[in-house]
């Protein structure tokens, strides 16, 4: 393990998976969602097999070997925040490989089951390492709500109106992981987007679908479901990204957070949302080599009603049979 450093301020920090930002952020640093990183370059594709050739498994999750090869080539990000508890056993292995090859790493557990003494004392010790205060990153949750707020209004501009697409929710809400690096622009961004939308007709589809499971790694799905003439209404992990639940304290807000705990906090979620925004159906995605696969029974069997459940392996575009599969089950769905 590398002996800890004070970080200058703005020094990137890599994040695996959405852990508290408002600690990275009031310390002056600069959060990067790796996932993100590595999904939106043009060489995602490669950077799994270049996993691969310096020696990561084919049976491991492509998720896991595309933030490895994007660390390769990103040298700048001095320090990785690693959830060792509440992601997968892949990333933790992933942190150690890490230190390995003497990058800093930065551990944090998300409780489980969830416990609001233990996510005290996590948050705590995230922002002891990190050089900050609890009082300070209070300070950034109180000045990240308007944004926080804006993304609730362009989930229900989603899921109510119409007037913002399946896609377009889903690049935004899952870029609130880390803000694209930069808050204040990113808000701007956002608020831009929704002047836009606003002036948009209000549309609605005759198939409303969620997307459920860990974000994709399909390079066009949505495109294709709204080729079929379905909606994607609701993007569940990302919407868990952006922090939906307002007036929390820290703490609260990341125990709210359904994407780290039990499955049966996330079908609370899930219920709710098929109620609520009258959803016909459900399309679980699932990643090759992920133990979140175990889940699709409970979900078929919980929700009433009907799920598709599709898998992914590697960055690239839907393959036919998959196609076939997403135009059999928006047929089903049609009245």
């Amino acid at each position: 393990m590398q002996p800890f450093r004070p970080y200058p301020p703005g020094t990137k920090i890599g994040l695996t998976t959405t852990i508290p930002v408002e600690a990275v952020l009031a310390a002056g640093l600069t959060p990067v969602d790796l996932n993100n990183l590595f999904i939106s370059s043009p060489k995602a594709l490669s950077r799994v097999s270049a996993a691969e050739t310096a020696g990561f498994p084919r049976t491991v999750c492509a998720w896991v070997k595309g933030i490895y090869a994007t660390l390769q080539d990103h040298p700048e990000i001095e320090a990785v925040i690693v959830a060792c508890q509440g992601d997968c056993s892949y990333t933790q292995a992933l942190g150690e490989i890490l230190e390995a090859e003497s990058r800093q790493v930065i551990h944090f557990k998300f409780p489980y089951p969830p416990d609001r003494g233990q996510m005290g004392q996590e948050l705590e010790s995230l922002l002891e390492r990190l050089g900050t205060t609890a009082r300070d990153a209070v300070r950034v949750q109180e000045q990240l709500e308007p944004l926080r707020r804006d993304l609730r209004r362009l989930d229900r501009f989603t899921w109510e109106t119409g007037q913002v697409r399946g896609e377009e929710n889903f690049s935004y809400l899952i870029s609130s992981s880390d803000f694209e690096s930069n808050p204040e622009a990113y808000a701007r961004k956002v608020e831009d987007f929704l002047e836009q939308a606003e002036k948009r007709p209000h549309r609605s589809s005759l198939v409303r679908l969620g997307l459920v499971g860990i974000p994709p790694i399909f390079t066009d799905l949505w495109a294709y479901l709204e080729e079929l003439g379905a909606a994607v209404v609701f993007n569940e992990i990302p919407r868990q990204f952006s922090m939906p639940y307002p007036g929390l304290d820290l703490a609260e807000q990341y125990l709210r957070y359904t994407y780290p705990y039990d499955i049966f906090t996330r079908l609370g979620d899930l219920e709710e949302a098929v109620k609520e925004r009258r959803l016909d159906g459900l399309v679980h995605y699932t990643q090759s080599f992920c133990f979140r696969q175990m889940f699709d029974q409970i979900i078929r069997e919980r929700l009433g009603v009907p799920v598709l459940t599709i898998e992914g392996d590697r960055p690239t575009r839907l393959d036919s049979r998959t196609r076939m599969r997403l135009e059999a089950f928006v047929d089903v769905l049609r009245p």
